[in-house]
């Protein structure tokens, strides 16, 4: 794993997004989304010691892959006594304390997010309200509101996306939309034949996906729903040619789609 991935590890276990790791280490957003996509042949060192700073890793472990030395914490006496009852665990009774650990720290990375105040959340705000609706024949299910941008983002040529009016739409709460951030209005036809013009895709927000991955991302500013191939964007209309990202200023990542709304009939 070369320093880009430790970079990215870190801030994928620490849920650090390029948009905070920019402002903790002064480095410009556009320069930084560059560097961890692998545009930038000799990144400054200077800028490398910064990430290192933000993430609390050394600059051994980043650059060289030299495990850090953490062995030397002060244990208070709990902790010292859930060392020990923890090591007289079996397999299972591990992965279920490890499961549980896991989850109270997502539970208070989303408590922290949602206390924080963020200056640059003008596309993305996210607003989750579960209710009961009745059915005809009386049964009942969840639905919640997000937030849907009336901008349409292109599948073809991009649309500016910043401050764009938005209004609250409400959808099915249930598994396949429990992930679902914000919804898009897409345009053109560059997407067919999965998605066609004037779909609302669901977007879970992130600032990276995999290679493969249907997302929204923003070139200069301009938004576009596309394939991510790593150095390019890509359609699924083979008659759209591909969009080299080293062509764009700045490059960013507003998130994963993960499935569309159905049509009203």
């Amino acid at each position: 794993m070369d320093y880009l991935a430790r970079i990215k590890a870190e801030k994928s276990r620490k849920k650090i997004t390029n948009e905070q790791l920019s402002e903790m280490t002064g480095i410009p957003l556009s320069t930084l989304s560059k560097m961890l996509a692998g545009f930038s042949e000799s990144p400054k060192l200077s800028n490398i010691v910064a990430i290192c700073e933000a993430l609390d890793c050394s600059l051994d472990y980043i650059v060289n892959g030299i495990p850090e030395n953490t062995n030397n914490y002060t244990l208070e006496p709990d902790e010292i006594r859930f060392i020990e009852e923890y090591r007289k665990l079996d397999r299972h009774g591990r992965e279920v304390v490890r499961a549980v650990l896991d989850k109270e720290l997502e539970r208070l990375t989303v408590e922290e997010y949602k206390n924080a105040a963020s200056p640059r959340a003008k596309i993305l705000p996210m607003r989750k309200v579960s209710s009961p609706v009745a059915m005809q024949d009386g049964a009942e299910y969840a639905k919640r509101a997000i937030l849907l941008y009336n901008l349409p983002v292109s599948a073809g040529p991009g649309e500016y996306l910043e401050d764009s009016a938005a209004e609250e739409i409400t959808i099915p709460d249930n598994a396949k939309t429990k992930d679902a951030d914000f919804a898009l209005c897409i345009s053109g036809d560059s997407m067919e034949p999965k998605y066609s013009d004037g779909d609302i895709v669901l977007v879970q927000r992130c600032d990276e996906v995999q290679v493969g991955e249907p997302a929204i991302y923003l070139l200069d500013g301009a938004g576009y729903f596309k394939i991510f191939g790593g150095d390019r964007l890509i359609s699924l209309n083979p008659e759209y040619g591909d969009i080299l990202l080293k062509n764009f200023t700045e490059v960013r990542c507003s998130g994963r789609v993960i499935g569309k709304l159905r049509r009203k009939k």
